[in-house]
């Protein structure tokens, strides 16, 4: 599905600062927040922000080389493996991003060096780990102490701080969790008043091969675009006329094909100018794998995080339909 909207449902229990290590922060006025002076007395709630999704297991890029570019939203799956909270994607057998506390430390060091930018983590609680097994997380890889401690559970969009508040406390983290699945069938997944909480968008693009879906990488640049058909820019759009307000954040797979145009997209909605200091990564070389089979499959082109993907796939058919694989 190329766009989907899902409302975020924050897990308080998740932040566990204290009110001693607040009253311990650095204060200081922030004088660019998120790479923008404009922004800095604008509530978390009224920004959009661009999120990788499953930042540790698609695309190209690293956590650090994404965080430099622009993503602000970082988005994972966590898994139980053997009581360890595991980065997987669909399952840890088929791809493995190592721990979450491994993946916490790389933010909690980028953070260190980049002190007026404010982050989000999306984690989707997969496994069901109780809030305290992220709490134990959080402390060891440091990041407890940076992060916001919100007032609710549900709060409205416009009751949080600005940026540049969150900046000059020192809580320049916000974490949410999903975990409730006990939806019903209607469109709307929550019971709260929609207009003033805040909401995401997936944006990104998948095709079968095999009758598995994997990331439609030939699209990306107009999957990214900032106009266009299927493009992010018009989503955002119809979002808009939607619910009357722009999504906060921005969900997209291999943010680097547009040259940037996921970035331009939020600045625009955010009031500002995109003009980054420094050129953002451009996507690397894919690797070729060919498929074959007496019904003629078609020759695709992967990335080398998608192959696995692939080959599990390619094992399903061979012993389904006897194709002949070549990864």
């Amino acid at each position: 599905m190329l766009s989907s909207t899902k409302l975020l449902a924050q897990v308080a229990s998740l932040l566990l600062l204290s009110h001693a290590s607040n009253a311990a922060a650095t204060h200081r006025r922030a004088t660019t927040c998120n790479g923008h002076s404009q922004l800095c007395d604008v509530i978390y709630g009224n920004v959009s922000f661009v999120g990788a999704h499953n930042s540790y297991a698609v695309g190209t890029n690293n956590l650090t080389q994404q965080l430099n570019d622009g993503i602000r939203l970082l988005q994972m799956q966590a898994h139980n493996s053997s009581g360890t909270i595991q980065l997987c994607h669909t399952s840890c057998s088929l791809f493995n991003g190592g721990t979450l506390e491994d993946y916490l430390g790389k933010v909690r060091s980028w953070m260190e060096s980049n002190t007026e930018d404010v982050v989000t983590l999306l984690i989707v609680n997969s496994d069901n780990f109780v809030a305290t097994a992220y709490d134990t997380v959080f402390k060891a890889a440091s990041l407890d102490t940076l992060s916001y401690s919100p007032t609710s559970s549900n709060m409205s969009r416009d009751t949080w701080p600005t940026l540049g508040t969150l900046i000059d406390a020192g809580t320049r983290l916000t974490a949410y969790d999903v975990t409730d699945t006990t939806f019903d069938c209607e469109v709307n997944r929550t019971n709260g008043d929609t207009s003033t909480q805040m909401y995401l968008i997936n944006h990104f693009l998948d095709r079968y091969v095999l009758g598995q879906p994997v990331p439609y990488v030939d699209k990306a640049n107009e999957t990214n675009a900032a106009n266009g058909t299927g493009s992010l820019g018009t989503q955002v759009t119809t979002c808009e006329a939607q619910y009357s307000r722009a999504p906060n954040f921005l969900l997209v797979d291999f943010y680097e094909y547009g040259g940037g145009s996921v970035f331009e997209v939020a600045a625009t909605i955010n009031g500002v100018e995109y003009s980054p200091a420094s050129a953002i990564a451009t996507p690397k070389s894919t690797t070729s794998s060919t498929t074959s089979s007496n019904a003629g499959l078609s020759t695709v082109t992967l990335l080398p995080g998608q192959k696995q993907w692939v080959a599990f796939a390619a094992v399903i058919s061979s012993i389904i339909y006897g194709v002949s694989i070549v990864i």
